[in-house]
């Protein structure tokens, strides 16, 4: 089944959150962001992240999608910054000017992609010398974990095996990334593991209502309607009384240097 991401019924799904705390630190941590001024956000999909680079105090952004119906979103979500804009493009063929960014971000992209080389490369020529490039991503590793109160999505592949398979398929063992990362001419590449606050609920209710809506979770699109109605009820009961959860996934960051 999939996700359609050019479908306008998707349009809102990657804009309802904002990027955390625990986010913003990683970031500060990998790169000197008080002296970025131009920074790419590559399968920027609603903006989530496009928004927070200028949080950063990033002069301008610039976010690249391949879906127009991402893009729409995008622009609403952040229509209240003058700083930062969108273009239609990919991974491949972003349409960015050579040697021209201080910063690439490609966050939960390279999953939807196979040809990591081509990708790199493109991220290679559109930044800086002595720019940087962060991959963002999940390892088989990251997304197998077992389920619990704060990482949830391990309860989807709890109920559906079906879903390892789909999944570990998808992601790119590190080693992968690191290796063509280095084909592409990057260097002083470094690895950090992040557990990533992905939203608060106030009530279970409320998990329960995004996971129906399968709003920003393109592994849900795998399921039908009768196994996602399933999958809720799991959840319902592994989660128990619980009042507020606090959600979090576990992500890989690669960062590198042109």
């Amino acid at each position: 089944m999939g996700i359609d991401f050019h479908s306008d019924m998707n349009q809102s799904s990657y804009t309802t959150r904002k990027a955390d705390k625990s986010w913003i630190d990683a970031i500060n941590q990998l790169v000197p962001t008080e002296t970025i001024s131009l920074a790419a956000d590559v399968g920027c999909g609603g903006g989530i992240y496009t928004k927070a680079l200028a949080d950063l105090g990033i002069e301008f952004v610039t976010g690249v999608d391949f879906s127009d119906s991402m893009l729409n979103g995008a622009r609403d979500n952040c229509k209240e910054y003058e700083n930062i804009s969108f273009k239609h493009g990919n991974a491949f063929e972003t349409g960015l000017e050579s040697n021209s960014y201080d910063l690439l971000l490609e966050r939960a992209l390279i999953h939807h992609i196979e040809d990591l080389h081509t990708c790199f490369k493109e991220g290679y020529r559109i930044l800086k010398d002595g720019g940087y490039y962060i991959v963002q991503d999940r390892t088989p590793d990251d997304c197998l974990l077992e389920g619990n109160e704060t990482h949830v999505r391990g309860y989807f592949f709890e109920l559906f095996p079906k879903l390892i398979d789909m999944e570990t398929k998808r992601r790119f063992e590190s080693e992968v990334v690191v290796e063509r990362l280095k084909e592409a001419g990057f260097k002083n590449i470094k690895e950090v593991k992040l557990w990533e606050k992905r939203k608060k609920y106030e009530d279970k209710g409320q998990l329960l209502n995004d996971i129906k809506a399968r709003t920003g979770r393109s592994i849900l699109h795998e399921l039908d309607d009768e196994e996602l109605k399933l999958l809720i009820d799991h959840l319902d009961e592994s989660l128990g009384k619980m009042n507020s959860i606090v959600e979090k996934d576990r992500w890989t960051i690669w960062k590198a240097e042109k």
